[in-house]
């Protein structure tokens, strides 16, 4: 046999690689690994990683991004390594490197995933099963890999990660060059103890060395390393062997008579095959633990066992893992177990009197055995160390468990605390990594003494303040024992080996595995020129099976993962788990495996050789599932593939800070000094209330044409005491000069600036702005549209006399005041104000400002016979003038006491009249009027009614309205146009999809989102059915949740500009920007959304990215509501959503005649439809536990469909049924109609469970029960709420199955199906009928009266149960619920608090 010889890459040799405290031997070793593949054979602390991280710095002129694009992987073989050999190499090297375990959800990743971690890191630092994955899927290629190191590598042995990575991916003939190899390990040899025969250890050292295409490295002896690493003193401590005990051997078959009692009355549950095996599996295990504890360990620790075993700390009764019944009986058993202890317990014996003196002098009764005894002394032994540290290793996880307890008993005087740390995968308790992380820290710190562990801690762990190591247990091998043995770092530290007195066999184990290190290191060194050589295959190693476009492959070793991992990931539920069925005929020398009926593949048959049998077929499906599809081309389950991009969309980031568009109608952007022609549309309002203020009608002037919906368009507000109908209308085009579109813009602006603001500064700034931009050439871009009272407006055109005059004293406004054109009273009705002298008329009708106060004022007239000598009545009941009355008030002396006193009234206020009013009130009394001398009155536009002034302070939200249709209308024709169709949506109906809740108006999204979600999901699901005709449900869901998730909806929305159409918050009139006024930004961005319709960016707002996806969903409901179908589906194709339905019929497979599986007729009956098709009647009543090969497919597919169309079929119908209702009643009738136990119900009505056909014992058992209590139950309805029975959801899917079969039958015709399910869904749930769902209800109230709500899992008598509290007005109301599921215990629990609540609050 030839020596191998395949190319190497050699590392960069210069003096950067080395580091400066590095030693001797580490530099030697370093030497050898850059000239050679090399495996460093070093004791446990002699800085072995060191030398990989000097390897890896040699080679990092080769691994560096972006030049390069090689990378070196550090393997590892626990993940608790993962982290520390990370740490250790970004601590003395600059190279990035990234970290990889099972729990990041590694085995889903896919290729681009994997390219961006690749693209980001240069040393990734992994588990092996991790790499031999990604090598198996090609996401990295074999020759990507520069460094490869093996950390321990001695586990390379049988079918480990290791050497399924050099056996598959680097040994093969193919193979060219080799990544450097660089091994470490403190014993190359991992097997039980060789004696004295050289050839042994060197066999055993070839093989490793062969596998790993790489020499050992190691010193000539331990003395070399005995300058740098401290070796423990290695002693046995050795105990006696303990007597017979009488009572406790008696207690053993107690024990055992009692398991057989409860092993007998589970086969009684009359629970399935597998849960019965489940459950007597756990109470032998459970049984063989304590007895274990009790021979081992002792009475005391096995009661501590049995106590521990019965805590609901420990995780082993998990909700899910088995039902009530068989969490009931395993609760049983221990807790019989711990009351038979008691019985047995020996006197004077309890935790709080057990001491080291009293165990002694009851020996006899045997409270701990010998070994144990031995531990504790031997551990008091070391009382005058200053800060202990001892690792204790065992071999059970139990042993750890209960010596952690007696420790912390006995040695509770010496303040040592014991902790123990087991493995994550054991099957008693469970320990987080992080909980590890934890312990281990807390050692670390002398936090804890002693840590009691089983081997998770023999590899790796690095706690340099270790100075005694105990082995409980003896080793159970090579390398356990030195591995173990180095976990002592100390100088003069202690190795104690556990030895029962007279074993002569184990202590001579022990010396030779104190002697095997010199025999390996003889042999590696006598062998250090013997090159290596090619491993043997055998005939089952070279076949493999390639995937040609990507060299993915996959092995005979891991073809049986692949294909269960394959299975495990098809749809399942709690009666069934999809596995493959494997049956051998030894006599004929062949393998058949039968696949789950939602597998494309039905089933594989090979011939070969008997033991790889199983393989073999398996490997033969692999192939079979790539060509049809069911594994892509890296050998990956589609699914798998699916949910990865599905989690890349959620992955992807959205921004919450989204535009906010205006209209191009009402902006404009100059030129500013020229006349023009507008459109005009007059604003009818009218009030269905009486009040002594009558609002008049308004003109609105564009410049551009609004849609003919918003230009004749009729709303209404709501007031506290009425309604104000708007009756918008175009009356025409109207010829503007400058000077009147100037008058017009200052009119309003110092108008509706004094309603918004009332702040006479802000309307100074305001004018000076339109002032300065009107004069300036630079063209700004504002709102550019203006509105007039009607009465301006005569013929088509603007009476100048009215315009001037009203907006005459603006000018004295935009200077100060005080300095403004003051003339001298010439005439006897002449009055003076802060404008000056202006004649009596002028005050007549006019808005003024009191400076001295800032308040605004409407004046109606003279109050003859009051000046400021009158007399005015205080609240006090005093009377003083009003100049007296100023000079206390203001401060404020006035000069013209003798003219005669104004009345006015303060300007309104606006408000937002577009908000639901929840209640209406008397019509009060439009405000109470004020007397003010003229002196203290400065005009700001004269004449102008307060019925002018009442009537703008409506305009706002009128403005607010037409801008929000004409958004609306604006990505209406963005849609349309783009696929030449007709305006046949209103405007309206897309503002309903555009307007959130948050708004508070009376219209909102939720009904068309509702009936938007149906449709979408109604559509996407007989697409995906069609086209997919060989993907199972769970592939087709995923796909489904793909197009139709939020995350995918808002991507698609932000594609489409849609977040800036939102209407988000309620409309605020204190925000709402006047038309002139220049905005804070100076200019309005305009914003293309096609090549021809652009809109205005008004700034930025947050928009959570549910809200995107709801309104696109609402905007789907808005088209097919108005449009139709047809519409709908436009509308998701310019969103993004491409939709062909084909409606054509696939070819079905089905071997045998329907009418022999299932009795036809009786469900064509009870359905009023015939069958073209009866296969498909077959195919919708059958279950996935029903695994016989005439009947191909069970019910999922057909379920998938039919939950789609049902769906859409009832919301439509309630939409259409009810087209006033308010938009969340159709949410919560919906939601009432459609679910689970509103279709089990018809499903038991109807007494279709008797045709479903199932091979499960537990569906038959739930299902007999759910019968039962149905029919002793009150329940007339089918709403589902009511119910208290918990129904298997196989009842409900039969229903959806059974309607996606009538829908494919018929052709895909959705009325046929409404007409033969909707009888079994009688009667349907009304408004008047409608039940809020506890849960919900519950949350609403809580919500409401901001009650505290907490729910948490907790347990009754050994059940997982629901329990619910919520804190009203003081008072807890509390209820627990067991139930067979935790949605059930949830209703119930709900149901009780909320019965509380309302006995005991009023009018809740």
């Amino acid at each position: 046999m030839e020596p191998v010889t395949m190319k190497v890459c050699n590392a960069k040799n210069d003096s950067f690689a080395t580091l400066p405290f590095a030693r001797s031997y580490q530099l030697e070793a370093l030497e050898k690994a850059m000239k050679q593949n090399t495996i460093v054979f070093l004791e446990t602390g002699s800085g072995k990683t060191l030398i990989a991280v000097m390897l890896l710095r040699s080679y990092a002129h080769l691994l560096r991004r972006p030049a390069q694009s090689y990378i070196a992987v550090f393997l590892v073989p626990t993940v608790v390594l993962v982290t520390q050999q990370a740490e250790v190499i970004k601590m003395h090297t600059d190279l990035k490197v990234g970290k990889y375990w099972g729990d990041m959800g590694v085995d889903f990743w896919d290729a681009a995933t994997w390219q961006k971690e690749l693209d980001e890191h240069e040393v990734l630092v992994m588990t092996p099963k991790i790499l031999l994955d990604a090598l198996s899927h090609t996401y990295i290629k074999p020759n990507m890999i520069k460094v490869l190191i093996f950390d321990e590598c001695h586990n390379a042995r049988g079918n480990h990660p290791y050497v399924r990575i050099m056996k598959d991916f680097y040994h093969q003939s193919h193979i060219k060059e080799v990544p450097r190899i660089f091994g470490m390990t403190a014993s190359p040899i991992k097997a039980k103890a060789k004696g004295s025969d050289p050839d042994a250890y060197w066999k055993d050292i070839s093989l490793l060395e062969n596998l790993m295409m790489s020499k050992v490295y190691t010193c000539v002896s331990e003395a070399v390393l005995a300058e740098y690493v401290p070796f423990p003193n290695a002693k046995a401590q050795l105990y006696d062997k303990d007597a017979p005990n009488a009572s406790q051997m008696l207690l053993i078959d107690v024990l055992n008579m009692l398991r057989d009692k409860h092993i007998s009355a589970v086969r009684n549950l009359g629970v399935e095959e597998s849960i019965e095996q489940s459950i007597c599996s756990k109470l032998k295990k459970l049984s063989k633990t304590c007895q274990f504890c009790l021979d081992e360990l002792g009475f005391w620790a096995a009661l501590k066992a049995a106590e521990i075993l019965s805590s609901d700390k420990i995780d082993i009764f998990s909700w899910g893992e088995l039902d009530v019944r068989g969490e009931r009986t395993l609760k049983a058993f221990s807790a019989d177990m711990i009351k038979e202890f008691a019985t047995y317990k020996p006197s004077g014996v309890s935790d709080c009197n057990l001491s080291i003196s009293n165990v002694k002098a009851n020996k006899d009764a045997r409270i701990i055995s010998s070994k144990v005894l031995c531990l504790v002394e031997a551990l008091l032994g070391y009382r005058c160390l200053k800060d202990l540290r001892c690792i204790i290793f065992v071999e059970r996880v139990v042993t750890a468990m209960v010596l952690e307890t007696i420790l912390d008993q006995l040695l509770q005087s010496n303040g040592w605390r014991a902790r123990y740390i087991a493995g994550n995968q054991s099957a008693l308790k469970s320990q987080s990594r992080k909980e590890q992380n934890s312990i281990v820290e807390e050692f670390r710190r002398g936090v804890v003494n002693i840590l009691v562990a089983t081997s998770i801690l023999e590899e790796g762990l690095d706690v340099q303040s270790c100075n005694l190591v105990i082995r409980f247990d003896p080793s159970a091998n090579i390398c356990s024992f030195i591995q173990s043995r180095g976990r002592a770092r100390m100088l003069n530290s202690d190795f104690l080996l556990m030895v029962r007195r007279g074993d002569d066999f184990e202590l001579s184990r022990a010396k030779t595995y104190l002697s095997s290190g010199d025999q390996m290191r003889k042999e590696c060194l006598s062998h250090a020129v013997v090159p290596c050589q090619p491993i043997d295959f055998d005939e089952f190693d070279k076949i493999v099976y390639r995937v040609p476009s990507t060299g993915a492959i996959v092995t005979l070793s891991s073809s049986v993962n692949l294909i269960y991992f394959y299975c495990s990931r098809l749809p399942s539920d709690g009666y069934f788990k999809p596995t493959p069925r494997c049956i051998i005929d030894e006599d004929l020398g062949t393998c058949t495996l039968l696949f789950p009926n939602s597998c494309p593949l039905q089933s594989v048959s090979v011939k070969g050789n008997k033991k790889m049998l199983k393989h073999l077929a398996c490997l033969e499906a692999c192939k079979k599932l790539h060509e049809k599809g069911a594994l892509t081309d890296t050998l990956v389950p589609d699914i798998v593939v699916e949910e990865g991009l599905m989690k890349d969309i959620e992955r992807e980031p959205y921004n919450e800070d989204q535009s906010m568009y205006i209209p191009h109608e009402i902006v404009g952007e100059g030129p500013k000094h020229s006349s023009d022609e507008y459109y005009s549309y007059l604003m009818e309002l009218k009030q269905d209330f009486y009040s002594d203020i009558a609002v008049h009608d308004i003109i609105m002037l564009s410049r551009t044409e609004l849609a003919s919906d918003v230009g004749n368009m009729h709303f209404d507000m709501e007031v506290d005491w009425g309604n104000m109908s708007v009756n918008v209308r175009y009356t025409g085009r109207i010829h503007l000069t400058n000077e009147q579109v100037a008058l017009c813009r200052k009119f309003q602006v110092a108008l509706l600036g004094v309603l918004r603001d009332h702040d006479l500064g802000k309307l100074v700034e305001s004018l000076k702005g339109l002032e300065n931009w009107e004069n300036d050439d630079v063209d700004v871009s504002l709102y550019d549209y203006l509105l007039v009272p009607h009465q301006w407006v005569h013929q088509n055109s603007l009476a100048d006399w009215e315009c001037n005059s009203s907006a005459s004293f603006l000018r004295d406004i935009q200077s100060s005041f005080t300095i403004c054109n003051k003339r001298k009273c010439v005439q006897q009705d002449d009055v003076y104000t802060k404008n000056g002298y202006l004649h009596r008329s002028v005050l007549e009708k006019c808005l003024v400002c009191t400076p001295h106060n800032g308040y605004f004022y409407s004046i109606s007239g003279f109050l003859d016979g009051l000046n400021g000598n009158s007399f005015l009545s205080l609240k006090d009941g005093e009377f003083k003038t009003y100049k007296s009355y100023f000079k206390m008030r203001h401060g404020i002396d006035l000069q013209f006491q003798d003219q005669t006193l104004l009345c006015g009234r303060q300007v309104f206020r606006l408000r937002n009249y577009l908000l639901r009013c929840k209640t209406r009130r008397e019509r009060e009394s439009s405000g109470a009027s004020v007397e003010l001398p003229p002196e203290l009155c400065l005009v700001i536009l004269s004449p102008i009614s307060v019925a002018t002034l009442y009537t703008f302070s409506f305009i706002p939200s009128i403005m607010h309205r037409v801008e929000s249709l004409l958004l609306s209308a604006n990505l209406r024709s963005t849609i349309m146009t783009e696929h030449c169709t007709q305006n046949v949506i209103p405007a309206t109906k897309v503002l309903e999809a555009l307007t959130t809740k948050r708004c508070q108006e009376k219209f909102h999204l939720e009904s068309l989102e509702t009936l938007g979600d149906s449709f979408l999901k109604y559509a996407v699901c007989q697409q995906l059915f069609e086209s997919c005709q060989n993907n199972h449900e769970g592939l087709l869901s995923i796909k489904k949740e793909r197009i139709i998730s939020n995350a995918a909806l808002c991507k698609l929305g932000c594609q489409r500009k849609i977040p800036g159409f939102i209407r988000y918050d309620s409309f605020d009139p204190k925000t709402w920007m006047i038309p002139g006024n220049i905005p804070a930004n100076g200019r309005l961005k305009k914003e293309y959304l096609s090549s021809t319709f652009f809109v205005y960016n008004g700034g930025l707002r947050k928009i959570k990215s549910k809200r995107v996806a709801d309104v696109v969903e609402a905007l789907i409901g808005a088209f097919l509501s108005s449009g139709g179908e047809a519409a709908s589906i436009m509308f998701m194709k310019w969103l993004g959503i491409k939709l062909e339905f084909s409606l054509v019929t696939h070819p079905r497979n089905f071997p045998v005649n329907p009418r022999m599986l299932v009795n036809i007729t009786h469900v064509e009956s009870l359905l009023n439809y015939s069958f073209k098709d009866p296969s498909l009647v077959v195919e919708a009543l059958t279950h996935g536990s029903y695994l016989l090969p005439e009947v191909p497919r069970c019910y999922q597919r057909l379920e998938f469909l039919g939950d789609a169309v049902l769906d859409h079929l009832i919301t439509i119908h309630l939409y259409s049924k009810y087209p006033e209702m308010t938009p969340g009643l159709l949410t919560d009738l919906r939601s009432a109609s459609v679910n689970n136990e509103c279709y089990a119900l018809c499903a038991l009505r109807a007494g279709l469970h008797k045709h479903i056909l199932h091979a499960s014992q537990t569906l038959y058992k739930q299902m007999a029960a759910a019968v039962a209590s149905f029919e002793q139950s009150s329940v007339e309805t089918t709403f589902g709420w009511e119910s208290e029975i918990s129904f298997p959801k196989v009842l409900a899917d039969i229903i959806e199955s059974l309607a996606g079969a009538i829908f494919v039958d018929s052709g895909f015709n959705k009325e046929v199906v409404f007409k033969s399910i909707s009888p079994l869904l009688e009667p349907l749930v009304t408004p008047e009928t409608l039940k809020l769902n506890p849960i919900r209800e519950l949350h609403f109230i809580c919500q409401k009266h901001h009650y505290i709500m907490k729910k948490k899992k907790t347990r009754e008598n050994g059940v997982a149960s629901i329990k619910l509290e919520v804190e009203a007005n003081g008072s807890v109301y509390t209820h627990t619920c067991t139930a067979s599921n935790k949605e059930m215990a949830t209703k119930l629990a709900s149901k009780a608090v909320l019965k509380s609540l309302k006995e005991s609050i009023e009018n809740l």
